[in-house]
């Protein structure tokens, strides 16, 4: 607040003080008791609008040119945004985002009570004291079921809210915060308590299967450990097989098991589908079944052995 004197009259100049709620106005008292007239001021000092003399009135200064009170006011004043009066030079003047409101109208719209020098919240360009603000717009806790005041920290989750000292895990009743929980039948755990709980553990590595993971003759395992017996390749998603309850991927097992065909050396799998010809304890892929000499397939037909080789019949004659 700011006063001057101005020719031995006492001037009220008006201010503003925020706060973080609501701006005040601070106005200096236009009290003239005492007041002496000085020698020197004019006869002829008048209203800046009217032209009235102000000599021995009050009169308030607007960009330093002298206004009487009520040219002041219907010019310069401010409507209260409740009673839809001017807000006069006496007068307090409340502000709130450029609306403007008497000291005794800066009042909650729903409980009445005065919001002067009191935080306030606005709905609906209507003022709201906390505590109604609360009661009518602010959340519920899921488990207390208390209101989440403003400014609170709060938790949410899929619509639903919590005061952060709720959000507890259900079997060792400490706060979740901002840590890591699963959802089960309504309940919510820290991650510790649910893998106690109700994880499965891999019968690998003993540890608990929180995501994903594989089963294999109904034991539960850790994607990643998984894997193939001999070369530790992982085998989820992968065509394998077993042999002595241990898994192999295809190609380790063709490696360490599979049967060579006579023809060209390499494995028979057997596997998919794989045809084969198996004579006298040795095998041939249907592709590698043929004459020795001429090469002509033999697969579905007769043919001749001689020693190591088989040939069709044709080539046979000269046996």
């Amino acid at each position: 607040m700011e006063e001057r004197v101005q020719n031995n009259t006492l001037q009220a100049g008006r201010s503003f003080s925020r706060d973080p709620a609501v701006e005040i106005l601070i106005e200096a008292n236009l009290n003239q008791d005492n007041w002496t007239p000085d020698s020197n001021m004019t006869e002829r000092f008048d209203c800046h609008y009217c032209k009235e003399s102000l000599f021995g009135k009050k009169y308030i200064l607007k960009e330093d040119s002298p206004y009487c009170v009520k040219c002041y006011e219907n010019l310069y004043s401010n409507t209260c945004e409740e009673c839809k009066k001017p807000i006069g030079a006496d007068c307090k003047d409340l502000s709130y985002k450029d609306r403007h409101w008497h000291e005794t109208c800066f009042y909650c719209f729903q409980c009445k009570n005065s919001l002067v020098d009191k935080p306030f919240a606005a709905r609906e360009e209507h003022l709201l004291c906390t505590d109604c603000y609360s009661n009518e717009y602010s959340s519920k806790c899921n488990e207390c079921k208390k209101t989440i005041m403003p400014g609170t920290r709060k938790m949410e989750y899929k619509g639903n809210s919590w005061h952060e000292t709720c959000f507890i895990c259900y079997r060792c009743q400490q706060p979740i915060g901002t840590k890591s929980f699963i959802p089960k039948d309504s309940q919510n755990f820290c991650v510790p308590c649910y893998e106690k709980q109700f994880a499965m553990q891999c019968v690998q590595c003993k540890k608990a299967i929180t995501t994903g993971g594989v089963t294999y003759r109904e034991q539960p395992w850790h994607k990643e450990c998984f894997v193939c017996t001999a070369c530790k390749k992982q085998l989820s998603g992968q065509r394998f097989t077993s042999r002595d309850e241990f898994a192999y991927c295809l190609s380790c097992f063709c490696n360490l098991y599979a049967k060579k065909c006579a023809g060209c050396t390499n494995p028979i799998s057997g596997l998919g589908g794989t045809k084969y010809i198996s004579f006298e304890e040795r095998q041939w892929h249907n592709d590698c079944f043929n004459c020795k000499k001429c090469s002509l397939s033999l697969v579905g037909r007769g043919f001749l052995t001689e020693r190591d080789d088989i040939l069709c019949p044709e080539c046979g004659k000269d046996i």
